[in-house]
Order: C-alpha cells, then sequence, then structure tokens
C-alpha cells in the first residue's frame, strides 16, 4: 500500500523539479524561447543571406547596392545580438570571428592587403587559419565600402571578391554552428529552461548571467559613442575611431543593440526581466520604461544623419552628448539599481580594464 504512494510522490517530485515553476524560471525560459532564439536565428538568416550575395555579386548577378543592403542587414542582426552573448559565441573569443572592433591601428586594412598580397588564392579553408581580424564584417565592410577600393573596375573586383566570398561563407559557417549548439539537448535553449543543468545551478544564476551581459553591452554602447565623440580624448572628435565608420552606419549598429537591451528588458507579452521586480518597485520600472524611452526618441532623431554628419558640427556634438548621458542612464539604472533590486551581484564586467 505504501509502495504506490511512494512512486507518485517521487513522480510528482520529479516533474516538479523538471517545470519552471518560480518566476525567475519562468522569465529565463521566456526570455531563451522568444528573445535570444529568435535572435540567433535572425543572425543565421543574415549571415546565409550575406553569404548568398557575396557570390551573386562576384557572378555579376547582383550590384553594389545590393551587396550593400544585405551587409547591412547581417551587421544589424550582429549588433542586435550582442546583448544577448551568452553561451558559446561568448567563450574562447569567438565574438571576434564576426567584427573586428575598436580597430585603432587600421588594422583590418592592413591585414586584408597583406593577405591578397601573399596569397594568389583565398577561399574559406585560407581564411579559416587567418588572423580574426580579416574573417569578420569589419573585413567585409572594407571591401564593399573603402574609398580606395573601386569594385565597379574589373580587375580590382577580381582582387578582393574570393575575399568577400570566403568572409561570406565564414560567417554563414560559424553562424550555423552556434545556433545549433543553441538547439542541442543540452545547449543554451535547455540551460536557460531547465534547472539545475551543468551551467546552472538555479534559476537565479541565469536571470544574473542575462543580466550581465545586457550591463556589458549597454557599457559597450556607450564606448562606441564616446570614442568618436572624443569623451576619451579631451573632447576632440575620433570619426575614423566609430564602429562601421567606413559605411557610414555607426547608428543603425547603436539603434540595433540598444533594441537588443530592451527585448531583454520588456521580453515578449512582458515576460522579460521587467516582470521580475515587486509590486513595491514599480517606480523603478517605469524610470527605466522612460530611459529607454527617452534614448530611442534621441537615437530616432540622429538616425536622419550619419554619426559623422553631427560630429562635423557643434550643435550635432551637443546632441550626441545627450544621447550619451541618456545611455548612459539606462546602464546605470541596469548595472546599480535593478541588479540590486534582482538581488544579483553583476561583479567583473567584460569591459573593465579597456
Amino acid at each position: 500500500m505504501f509502495r504506490p504512494r511512494f512512486l507518485l510522490t517521487g513522480l510528482a517530485l520529479v516533474l516538479g523539479a523538471c517545470s519552471p515553476q518560480d518566476p525567475q524560471a519562468q522569465t529565463s525560459a521566456a526570455l531563451a524561447e522568444q528573445v535570444l532564439l529568435p535572435a540567433y536565428s535572425r543572425w543565421a538568416d543574415a549571415d546565409r543571406a550575406l553569404s548568398s550575395s557575396a557570390i551573386a555579386f562576384c557572378s555579376g548577378q547582383e550590384d553594389l547596392e545590393k551587396a550593400r543592403a544585405a551587409f547591412f542587414t547581417a551587421q544589424k542582426a550582429w549588433a542586435e545580438l550582442q546583448p544577448l552573448l551568452i553561451g558559446p559565441l561568448a567563450e574562447n573569443n569567438t565574438a571576434w570571428q564576426v567584427q573586428f572592433y575598436p580597430d585603432k591601428k587600421n588594422l583590418v586594412a592592413r591585414q586584408v592587403e597583406q593577405l591578397l598580397k601573399t596569397n594568389s588564392q583565398i577561399d574559406k579553408s585560407t581564411l579559416d587559419k587567418a588572423s580574426v581580424v580579416v574573417q569578420g564584417l569589419t573585413a567585409y565592410e572594407y571591401i564593399l565600402f573603402d574609398s580606395n577600393i573601386e569594385l565597379a573596375n574589373a580587375e580590382q573586383k577580381a582582387r578582393y571578391c574570393p575575399l568577400l566570398m570566403a568572409i561570406g561563407e565564414h560567417q554563414q559557417t560559424l553562424a550555423q554552428t552556434i545556433l545549433a549548439k543553441w538547439k542541442e539537448t543540452d545547449g543554451m535553449l535547455a540551460q536557460l529552461s531547465k534547472f539545475p543543468n551543468q551551467r546552472y545551478a538555479d534559476a537565479q544564476e541565469a536571470i544574473a548571467d542575462l543580466l550581465r551581459v545586457q550591463v556589458t553591452a549597454l557599457d559597450s554602447l556607450k564606448k562606441k559613442l564616446g570614442v568618436p565623440l572624443g569623451r576619451q580624448s579631451k573632447g576632440i572628435p575620433q570619426p575614423f575611431q566609430a564602429e562601421a565608420w567606413r559605411s557610414e552606419s555607426s547608428l543603425l549598429s547603436i539603434a540595433a543593440s540598444l533594441a537588443g537591451a530592451q527585448a531583454l528588458w520588456n521580453g515578449v507579452e512582458g515576460r522579460g526581466l521587467r516582470t521580475l521586480l515587486p509590486s513595491e518597485q514599480k517606480p523603478l520600472a517605469e524610470r527605466i520604461d522612460s530611459a529607454y524611452a527617452d534614448s530611442k526618441a534621441r537615437l530616432d532623431e540622429l538616425q536622419q544623419q550619419s554619426l559623422q554628419y553631427w560630429l562635423a558640427e557643434p550643435t550635432g556634438i551637443a546632441k550626441l552628448n545627450a544621447f550619451y548621458d541618456s545611455l548612459n542612464t539606462v546602464h546605470r539604472l541596469h548595472e546599480s539599481e535593478l541588479a540590486k533590486a534582482l538581488g544579483i551581484q553583476l561583479g567583473f564586467n567584460a569591459n573593465d580594464g579597456d
């Protein structure tokens, strides 16, 4: 008589351990399924399109304008992913293969030219053995946008196209590999959804990890704006230190990253980090909402022109500084007040020491 009851009780305990009953587990699972995985899928789709675009452009089936549009889509997908860099893409410096930034010494241009000079034939296997400096979107941008490269010239196009196609293929393979790892039986999707697991002892650890990468990304956004704005150079603008300065799409990337960070905060149908704040923390939630709204409004105005345009005159610099201050507010609210309210100690920041 006791044995069946024992079995039923044991089964209930097992099922209870496997289902996300507490709010943190529910939020982690919802964010993994509804925010992070879709973002990684969009990134993989964009890189698949980028690889196809490189082949089409180099075979004469696509014009330069369409090739550049494919680059913008891939860059936007990557930028949106940066506040969600958790798991395999965040390990072993893998992200450097996607984008080499900052490039303070113009290494991308120098190493691309050196690679082409020393290799008569370039394909993906050649590129896989090369430096991360030439494997990613920054090198792809250099080929498509640098003013010293004239792709309308058949000889120059023939020189750069093998590398362009190799980068596209490398990015496609990398993105597909990372996405597959996310979907594995014990991949990140599972690790953020069921606790305990080999990565997280409980959901609190997962939520802390998500907040940590979000805070790091917001800090990085400030640097991506602050460096060209001259915040680290006594107020002297440094336009060539901007992300994606050749394509004049720096603000596009900043907007996508800010949207990625806000997606973690809001979630889908209100199932983001915001939902973890208790009712007595409603004023904090409203302050974070307002901070995001303020940053987005300022950025919407700035996106009417390029970052280089705004850096060229005092009024523009004032607008950029105001936007920087609004980003700083978003960052600080997450780093200090949100972390404290959620009982999370963030500890080491990946940008510390930069």
